[in-house]
């Protein structure tokens, strides 16, 4: 298909490494469930949770071409349809007779389709994510895509009518973080109501676990190991934000490339654990928030880490050995 747009399509295929649990297959078989009779669908949880992980493979179910935006602040409605940019200019020269010489020039502004123009005029999925990141103001044109099934064009660079009719493989599946994220707004009630949440939590252990193993490369047991490390800290409370499953992944695959072993003995998994998680659930790196997490991590890895000691413990916390 030949598309005369600067829009990147993309060809949606689950990655390989995707881990496909009961979790994962109940949440991507409702949503298909809402697409199939005809609703766009909004993936909302906190981060860490695989919306746009989920989303992907849910599109590459569709079969359709993807389109993706990420929300962003600095948005309008053109960076969602397009505008006029630029100029096209025509020339007809007229030497019918010899000794004349006769030149027309016509100048008009040139509409350049954004991607969601694209999404609707072909029928491609369009994946919107962390959508409330844009202002509402820009996503107001969605109501009548969503509804109408309408997209008004403000120009006549279109024909004879302001209005797309949108293609009946169009779909749309939208992401969120929840409103009380930083640089987050919320999003218009007729916007939410034109669509069906699925309000996503942490996975489950067996997904968490199978996610680790099959992104970094450690022994199911090790990743077994570092996944209860993170999931007893979620548990403890002890922390500004709870952990996720990127901080699992960061200490499978720090610890590999560093030869780490993922055992209470070894200094250099349980400096690293106490470096990644101390970051990633503190915002303002709080000393007395790091000493308590340190000290319950401490504690979460000579609970999960039992195994015959690598190297000599070297590392300090906040001045305790």
């Amino acid at each position: 298909m030949s598309i005369a747009h600067p829009t990147t399509v993309l060809e949606p295929r689950s990655m390989s490494d995707f881990v496909e649990t009961a979790y994962i297959k109940d949440v991507a078989a409702r949503a298909m469930g809402y697409i199939n009779a005809g609703f766009p669908v909004h993936l909302r949880g906190i981060s860490g949770t695989g919306k746009t992980t989920l989303a992907i493979p849910i599109a590459a179910k569709l079969g359709r071409p993807l389109i993706l935006i990420h929300g962003d602040e600095e948005f309008s409605t053109s960076n969602l349809i397009g505008s006029e940019n630029g100029y096209s200019i025509s020339k007809v020269r007229d030497n019918f007779i010899h000794s004349v010489l006769k030149t027309e020039e016509n100048m008009s502004k040139q509409w350049v389709d954004n991607r969601l123009t694209v999404a609707c005029k072909y029928g491609f999925t369009l994946i919107y994510d962390e959508f409330t990141r844009s202002r509402p103001e820009a996503n107001n044109v969605l109501l009548s895509v969503l509804q109408e099934r309408m997209l008004d064009i403000p120009t006549t660079g279109n024909g004879d009518s302001n209005y797309i009719k949108v293609h009946p493989d169009f779909t749309a599946i939208f992401t969120s973080n929840p409103e009380e994220y930083a640089g987050v707004h919320r999003s218009q009630d007729a916007l939410r109501d034109r669509m069906v949440t699925l309000d996503l939590d942490y996975f489950d252990e067996e997904t968490e676990v199978g996610i680790v193993h099959s992104r970094s490369g450690v022994s199911y047991e090790d990743s077994k190991k570092i996944v209860g490390i993170v999931r007893g800290l979620r548990d403890s409370e002890v922390f500004e934000f709870a952990p996720t499953i990127r901080g699992c992944q960061m200490i499978a695959k720090t610890s590999k490339v560093l030869g780490a072993s993922v055992d209470k003995g070894d200094s250099a998994f349980r400096q690293i654990c106490v470096d990644i998680l101390s970051s990633e659930t503190t915002r303002i790196g709080s000393r007395a928030t790091k000493e308590k997490v340190t000290k319950e991590l401490f504690k979460l890895i000579d609970h999960h880490c039992n195994g015959k000691a690598k190297t000599k413990i070297k590392a300090k916390a906040n001045g305790r050995r």
